[in-house]
């Protein structure tokens, strides 16, 4: 059977499973479109290749499949490499297919010309330029077994117009086989008995829980090992969910912005297990005072990873789900006595730190942003998809939210990229139309993006965008108080425009609360309208993340008010 290049395509989408996709047209990509429009795949039209992108990363996090967008050549493939970037940080698996001028006129400096793939070979786990229509159907299966197996990431594609167009005969049977690639999923047994005989000796143990853990789809295999031992979880930002946030063992979150109880539990712990995570300096602060009295457990699929940031006493290259299968049948063959009774001392000074340095605010006349995500909280009963920009509204969220299942909290964790939140809500809002989506933003970073409210309107997806505006780049604010004696350089947002008119202009709704009083009404209206919404609550404008851990100093070194 002969295809042209665009028809083969097509064929190996579909065999993927490939339900929907994020793009934008131009004429590289044209041929691939006009086959795109005879297929049962839907394509969604985002208004910037940096939403496609997003969106694409939204859809792979929420439904568990790896998100696909399409783009033309030059600008439009440089604009997604922000997007790719920040899916690279995370580890999450998207297929970028960018159109490319034709062959024999790469590197002639042709319109619309630009080497995508040299571009982006930092920030992909792996690329191709397609130079033989023959070797399109391979290299597609083998960009969507690299970008879903073993530690997942992002691969880009790079089909030039004449490869698009080129008749080949297709066969429809292509076994993946890549010698130099072959990811470690077992872990060794050996190194397992070693961790039990740990916790066994251990009196002031902590599980550290990463992205790893949500990504393996192994959160209900982390909360039985915890239970088991009765060992209190903290989580990294990308790990808010990997274990239920309203558990009684529960840490909530280590790091700059974590609690204080997170904090101080891993500075005092003498066994630390990381599970599925990257030790970023975010969460260490000061990596030489990290866990300083602990012995460090590290269990992760990359061996990169492991010993990069931090001494490890016990590594483990494996799946994470697997290894924590294996873990839980160890648990059960081994006599720990009463675990509880055990563990009760630490566990009560555990207990000592979060009742006398709890997350805390006061809500006087302004609008506190922590009262908001609150409330947004107890409306939604903690079942909502929740979204976020990056800064302060990002901070508060993983604070304040209570996430207890996996999958519902989606953010750019490493690269921290503003205007993540709205496209990133469109594609798990199609990803799970059935569930309430909220991008929770600043004033700031809703506006890097805010064209893609044309998308949600154009689709019909009742996304809500809750805005805290506070009128500034509310985290470069904080640190500009804190340690530049308040020299607000640029950071306060002057021309703020009206976002209640900006979504009707958009033909959207739009909300706004100013009072504490009129804050659940709106959340209320919001979530309950049927239809995009904006709801844009002027808070508190010098309103700080408390607790924080200056950059360089022991994350056990917290300011607190």
């Amino acid at each position: 059977m002969k295809l042209t290049g665009a028809q083969i395509l097509m064929e190996v989408l579909k065999d993927e499973g490939v339900e929907l996709i994020f793009g934008y047209p131009g004429a590289a990509a044209i041929d691939i479109y006009d086959e795109l429009a005879k297929t049962d795949i839907r394509h969604i039209l985002v208004r910037h290749e940096q939403g496609a992108v997003h969106a694409a990363d939204g859809y792979a996090r929420a439904s568990g499949q790896v998100g696909v967008c399409l783009v033309t050549s030059g600008p439009g493939a440089t604009n997604t490499v922000t997007g790719i970037a920040s899916a690279y940080m995370d580890s999450i698996p998207i297929v970028v297919i960018s159109g490319q001028v034709p062959t024999h006129l790469i590197g002639n400096d042709a319109f619309q010309e630009v080497d995508i793939v040299g571009i982006t070979r930092p920030c992909t786990k792996h690329n191709y330029l397609v130079k033989h229509a023959e070797d399109l159907a391979r290299i597609i299966k083998e960009a969507f077994y690299i970008a879903r197996s073993g530690r997942p990431g992002p691969v880009l594609v790079d089909i030039p117009k004449d490869v698009a167009r080129k008749r080949v005969n297709y066969k429809n049977q292509i076994d993946v086989k890549i010698r130099s690639y072959s990811p470690t999923y077992n872990p060794n047994l050996k190194q397992l008995k070693k961790i039990i005989n740990l916790i066994k000796s251990s009196e002031r143990p902590v599980i550290f829980a990463g992205g790893g853990v949500i990504l393996s789809k192994s959160s209900k295999d982390l909360t039985e090992f915890a239970r088991k031992t009765c060992i209190p979880v903290t989580t990294s930002l990308m790990g808010l969910g990997a274990f239920p946030g309203t558990d009684p063992l529960s840490l909530g979150m280590i790091g700059m912005h974590g609690t204080y109880r997170a904090n101080k539990s891993t500075g005092a712990c003498d066994l630390l297990i990381a599970v599925g995570t990257r030790f970023d300096d975010r969460v260490t602060g000061k990596t030489a005072a990290f866990a300083s009295q602990a012995k460090i457990v590290h269990i992760d699929i990359d061996p990169t990873s492991i010993r990069k940031n931090v001494p490890v006493t016990i590594p483990v290259v494996g799946d994470c789900k697997i290894t924590l299968e294996h873990l839980n049948r160890l648990i059960d063959e081994v006599d720990f006595g009463d675990i509880k009774q055990k563990q009760k001392k630490w566990l009560d000074e555990i207990e000592h730190w979060k009742s006398t340095k709890p997350l805390a605010y006061v809500q006087r006349e302004l609008i506190k942003p922590q009262f908001v995500v609150e409330k947004l909280y107890e409306l939604t009963r903690g079942e909502a998809i929740i979204t976020t920009e990056v800064g302060q509204n990002q901070m508060w969220t993983a604070q304040y939210y209570h996430f207890d299942k996996p999958d519902h909290f989606i953010t750019s964790g490493g690269l921290g990229c503003m205007g993540f939140g709205l496209p990133a809500a469109i594609g798990a809002q199609l990803a799970k139309p059935d569930k309430v989506v909220v991008d929770v933003a600043g004033d700031g970073s809703i506006q890097m993006n805010i064209q893609e409210m044309a998308t949600a309107v154009q689709y019909c997806l009742p996304i809500k965008v809750v805005i805290l505006n506070n009128g500034y780049l509310g985290m470069v604010r904080q640190w500009q108080e804190l340690f530049y004696e308040k020299r607000y350089a640029c950071t306060s947002m002057d021309h703020t425009p009206d976002f209640v008119k900006l979504a009707e202009a958009y033909g959207a709704v739009g909300l706004r609360a100013t009072k504490p009083q009129d804050v659940e009404s709106v959340l209320s209206e919001g979530l309950l309208t049927p239809k995009t919404v904006i709801m844009d609550f002027v808070v508190d404008p010098e309103e700080c993340v408390y607790p924080m851990v200056p950059a360089g100093a022991p994350i056990t070194e917290m300011l607190l008010v």
